[in-house]
């Protein structure tokens, strides 16, 4: 016969410390909730990411409300410096250059976001198809990746915008043939790891096509690494485009984007300094802002440093 416990011998807890030790100490929170909550954190991160949302909230409403447009010539005020009237002063054909800033920063931030977006789509589909078929296939799309990585990228997009004539529908195209290898790879990378996961075997097992085990499952388990690689692409695409307009092969007059109101500089550097330096200032710090976002992102969005 057992012996009865003595319940002098236990200590029962109150009901109130019962309820509390039973409550979590904080929400659950999901994968990308965490990532916004590290990147939140991260001073440079949203530093910069408040920059690029100015600029483009900028470039959008900016010109809107000002007097002057980014075509406008008034031969009276011929390189003015920095003034109440206008804020960047003027060029050499007397346009207000705060407001041909403000449209530079339409063309070439629009540049960056459209073949970042392109790039990322073409890139996960080509580098996800790769990674989950594997075997020959794998092997011959990856062959293609290596040669368009070997060859020069600025070569085939200074031939293509021979052919294809010096505007924003070129730049695009030009830069989506020449950017899109790298997401690619990371993307192959991630399927031919996660592929052999056991949430895949039991997706399988549950009846899932191999177009639906790849959409929803993999890609997405996916996107941590190739989210900071797009990040990355789009200051790349940016310069890429300031760097083809400045050289003359770019935006053509009288577009205005950040490189060739570089290149309209050149000419009065000595005499008005100020007019290479408001462009080169944007450039750099939108360069700098998105470099900073890509940093944070690529922190925040790694599991090794979730806690």
């Amino acid at each position: 016969m057992q012996a009865q416990p003595d319940a002098a011998a236990y200590e029962f807890i109150p009901e109130a410390e019962r309820k509390a030790a039973e409550q979590l100490s904080r929400p659950s929170l999901s994968y990308w909730q965490d990532a916004w909550r590290r990147l939140k954190k991260d001073k440079l991160a949203m530093l910069g990411l408040a920059f690029v949302a100015l600029m483009g909230l900028m470039a959008i409403f900016g010109p809107l409300f000002s007097p002057y447009a980014y075509d406008y010539s008034d031969f009276s005020a011929i390189s003015q410096g920095p003034s109440a009237k206008h804020w960047f002063g003027t060029d050499a054909l007397g346009r207000d250059l705060f407001v041909r800033i403000l449209y530079g920063a339409r063309i070439s931030l629009a540049i960056g976001l459209v073949s970042a977006l392109v790039n990322m789509i073409i890139g996960v589909v080509y580098g996800g198809v790769a990674g989950f078929v594997g075997g020959r296939t794998d092997n011959i799309m990856m062959r293609i990746v290596d040669i368009l990585i070997a060859l020069p990228s600025l070569l085939y997009i200074v031939i293509l915008m021979m052919f294809m004539g010096s505007n924003i529908r070129s730049i695009l195209i030009a830069l989506c043939i020449s950017s899109w290898v790298g997401t690619a790879r990371i993307t192959r990378s991630q399927v031919v790891s996660l592929k052999q996961q056991e949430y895949v075997l039991s997706a399988r097992l549950a009846g899932a096509s191999n177009w639906e085990i790849l959409i929803r499952h993999l890609l997405p388990n996916s996107m941590g690494p190739v989210i900071v690689s797009v990040t990355f692409l789009i200051p790349s695409a940016i310069f890429s485009e300031a760097f083809l307009s400045f050289l003359g092969i770019g935006i053509q007059k009288p577009m205005a984007s950040w490189g060739s109101l570089a290149n309209d500089a050149i000419e009065t550097l000595r005499s008005a300094p100020y007019q290479m330096f408001f462009p080169v200032a944007a450039i750099s710090l939108t360069m700098f802002s998105l470099n900073f976002i890509g940093d944070g992102l690529r922190d925040a969005l790694d599991p090794r440093l979730r806690k």
